[in-house]
């Protein structure tokens, strides 16, 4: 044993008290996706933002002007970029302490707390809200990575899908749940006795309550394994997290397929983001749905979800992960092309359509997670999942500029949607020449029986 190491248990793996601990994280955060991100915060926000506004529609957070309706999708953009840089770092530490529970533990409880922070915006407090949600943003962020990174420990190769599976659906039904209840509450307000802005402000603490009373769960039922490595003398987690990095990156060059595969993925999920945030936009400008019908479809979505993630799951395990994910990435491909035909002012057509996407829209990404845990070296699984967290939020701008462009070009979103069909037929193409087993094997992992 390395001078640098110690021993620590070695757990079962597979074990089922264990695997529901670690779904129930995903459960306990996808409301912050839902409840805060999707539905209530953006125009909260930006209705603070423009109570904050001189006459000419500008705000100066930090003296840079700024107008209010974009201030949001700045903070937004701001705290992906921040991830981009930040999340690597946290990913290379983590593997070498073996503090990745501890660490899921420190950033869930610190984007909970900044959640339920939010409860005090209101007035002109647009700098408090966009402090928050980045702080919040960049701490749920750096929890998936560590959320993620226990899979390969917890779940043998050929039970991957169906772990991974399971837990994206336990984050559609839990963020789905809470989202209920909040538009049960948001659309009896006035009954209650309570303003608009003061019910939006209670669905998004409840979001962060929410949070941080179910990651006692996962805290408690987790587990530490492996060699906790011992720091160099003269050295500091900072350092080492940097010189990680480095060579982590350095050794990733030697494994073309994952390479490919995180380039594949790049694509395809970049298209996935992009029509998940411009649907409401689509159906609302292009359709002419009521806002009423679009909330109603996100909530349907969540709960539909559930069940695709399953499927999908169940799926993988007969016809393999790479197969499954290719058919995924072909509705997406039908369910946009579709999008361009669709009559507008039909909103039986609009849910059914919002509910293709839900289908499709767990089991390609739980699939994708399965599947690229499998190509990572062991002992570097934060690390890498790190990457693979911005190798999502980092080029996340790419799908949307391209609609933004398209709409600008031709003045109709239903080109401007169809012209992400290159992000899932690219994604196609390139993950059709990922040689999965190879993968595997090159890393030193063991492969599962299909995949």
């Amino acid at each position: 044993m390395s001078a640098e190491q110690t021993a620590t248990t070695e757990y079962p793996i597979d074990d089922r008290r264990e695997l529901v601990g670690w779904y129930f994280y995903d459960w306990a955060n996808s409301t912050f996706s839902t409840t805060v991100v999707t539905v209530f915060l953006g125009p909260y926000l930006t209705s603070i933002a423009r109570a904050a506004a001189d006459a000419d529609g500008m705000i100066y957070p930090l003296g840079i002007p700024v107008a209010a309706g974009s201030y949001f999708a700045y903070i937004v953009s701001l705290s992906v970029l921040l991830q981009v840089f930040f999340l690597p770092i946290l990913g290379a530490i983590a593997d070498y302490s073996r503090a990745k529970k501890l660490m899921l533990g420190i950033f869930a409880y610190i984007g909970a707390f900044a959640t339920m922070g939010m409860f005090f915006l209101q007035g002109e407090r647009y700098i408090l809200g966009g402090s928050l949600f980045l702080i919040a943003n960049l701490a749920f962020g750096a929890s998936i990575v560590f959320y993620n990174a226990f899979l390969p420990e917890i779940a043998s190769p050929d039970n991957r899908d169906r772990a991974s599976s399971r837990g994206w659906a336990m984050g559609y039904l839990g963020g789905g749940l809470l989202l209920f209840l909040n538009l049960i509450l948001f659309t009896n307000a006035a009954a209650l006795g309570i303003d608009e802005g003061t019910a939006v402000r209670i669905c998004i603490t409840s979001a962060g309550l929410w949070w941080a009373i179910f990651t006692i769960l996962p805290l408690i039922r987790l587990r530490t394994r492996g060699a906790i490595k011992r720091l160099p003398p003269g050295e500091r987690y900072l350092t080492i997290g940097f010189k990680q990095l480095a060579h982590t990156f350095s050794q990733m060059r030697h494994y073309r397929q994952t390479l490919l595969f995180l380039l594949a993925y790049l694509l395809y999920n970049d298209g996935i983001q992009a029509v998940i945030a411009l649907a409401a936009l689509f159906g609302a400008e292009e359709l002419g749905m009521p806002q009423g019908v679009i909330i109603q479809a996100i909530l349907m979505v969540q709960f539909v979800a559930f069940f695709g993630a399953l499927a999908f799951g169940w799926l993988a395990q007969r016809i393999g992960t790479k197969r499954a994910i290719m058919l995924s990435l072909v509705i997406w491909t039908v369910v946009v092309t579709y999008s361009y035909v669709m009559p507008a002012g039909v909103p039986a057509q609009f849910f059914l359509l919002a509910a293709a996407i839900a289908v499709v829209l767990g089991g390609s990404q739980a699939l994708s997670r399965s599947l690229f845990s499998l190509m990572i070296p062991k002992g570097q699984e934060a690390e890498y999942f790190s990457i693979y967290e911005i190798s999502e939020r980092g080029t996340s701008w790419l799908a949307p500029l391209l609609f933004g462009l398209a709409f600008q070009m031709t003045g109709s979103y239903r080109i401007a949607l169809i012209s992400l069909m290159v992000f899932f037929i690219a994604g196609i193409v390139l993950l059709f020449f990922v040689n999965v087993r190879r993968a595997i094997e090159e890393v030193g992992n063991e492969a599962p029986a299909l995949v």
